[in-house]
């Protein structure tokens, strides 16, 4: 039974979808066919459906990496705002004790006086010099005790403060730590887990994913963003990803929905489509070009050395014809396309090529 997430799928393809039919005389027709009738068979619709959650979950990823990326911005300003109050902590503690010294250093003087406590002088009229001067100290200390008193406790309040929102300012860079720690493996999990249900989608359906000593991520469509670090023409094997027809290749977005395009023909034709070319290296593009001239992109230009063409046969290199008419109504559902100038200039109906755009759009 297909999920609930599938059917809803369905059922928005369903009422996009119609039958159309090209006619005319001495031509053939073409049904479109829908992606329920797809999802029927055991494989493209659910490989439609596959790589698109594959490309969702990688943008998730690619998402939660940016806002772990600015969320890390964020956690620098905080440290550097944790630094900045600590600092002022310890200058706020420094304080502290310059302002109580200078009543620590009078109450210490007056104790080692032998007449510092001594009031009787005073108290006869009698004047010297030193009673005088512990008099002063004595004014002094009882004039400054309530500002002293004052500063020590505003400080105090201060310092108090300052440990409080440094605290807070730990305790909330370890959360959102953990916190972004805990997204981004859920996420990593979730796209590698997809990843490795179209991989063994892709091998039920014939293709071999490890062909050639390559790996399963030649077929993960959330990698092919490595592709476009290589020049036309010389893609490594690392980034090809076999088609089910033998020794043909194509970069992992396009083969994929290749593979369910030859999926759907098979269904109406009973064989899988005939491939004559696929990517094409730099080298066998220069040979094509100085073997049909006027019929191949210059080298270094071509979609095949981008891993995004194919030449066909069995049928669909000829203009009109029921195979031709019904890859022609139904590629795009694929995301393959017959190019415009394939039509007339140069005029090739074998030529069909993979348009990422339309493809991640379905």
């Amino acid at each position: 039974m297909p999920s609930p997430r599938s059917a809803s799928l369905v059922a928005v393809f369903m009422a996009l979808a119609s039958v159309l039919v090209l006619a005319s005389s001495g031509t053939a027709q073409a049904k479109l066919v829908t992606l329920e009738e797809v999802d029927r068979e055991p494989g493209p619709g659910n490989l439609t459906e596959l790589r698109r959650e594959a490309e969702k979950s990688s943008q998730a990823l690619a998402e939660a990496t940016k806002a772990l990326e600015q969320r890390q911005a964020t956690l620098a300003k905080a440290d550097t705002e944790l630094k900045a109050k600590l600092e002022q902590l310890r200058t706020a503690t420094a304080q502290l004790s310059r302002v109580r010294k200078p009543l620590a250093d009078l109450v210490q003087s007056l104790y080692q006086s032998p007449s510092g406590g001594d009031m009787s002088p005073f108290l006869s009229g009698e004047e010297d010099v030193d009673q005088l001067r512990a008099l002063s100290d004595m004014t002094y200390l009882v004039s400054g005790r309530d500002e002293v008193l004052a500063d020590a406790g505003r400080l105090y309040q201060q310092q108090q403060r300052l440990a409080a929102e440094a605290q807070d300012l730990r305790a909330t860079k370890l959360l959102v730590e953990a916190q972004l720690s805990v997204e981004i493996d859920t996420l990593r999990k979730r796209s590698a887990a997809t990843v490795k249900s179209l991989s063994q989608a892709l091998v039920k359906l014939g293709v071999r994913v490890n062909q050639g000593g390559r790996s399963g991520a030649a077929c993960d469509p959330t990698r092919v963003s490595s592709a476009a670090q290589y020049p036309n023409g010389l893609l490594p094997k690392s980034v090809l990803c076999p088609l089910q027809q033998p020794g043909r290749e194509l970069r992992a977005d396009a083969a994929i929905a290749f593979v369910a395009l030859n999926e759907a023909y098979k269904r109406r034709f009973g064989r899988s489509i005939c491939v004559t070319d696929s990517y094409r290296s730099l080298g066998a593009q220069q040979a094509v070009y100085y073997r049909r001239p006027g019929f191949a992109a210059v080298p270094g230009r071509s979609n095949h050395g981008l891993g995004l063409a194919v030449d066909l046969c069995g049928g669909v290199e000829s203009f009109r014809s029921a195979q031709f008419n019904w890859l022609e109504a139904n590629g795009k559902q694929f995301g393959w396309i017959h190019p415009a100038w394939a039509y007339s200039s140069p005029f090739e109906p074998w030529h069909w090529e993979y348009d990422p755009k339309l493809g991640s759009a379905l």
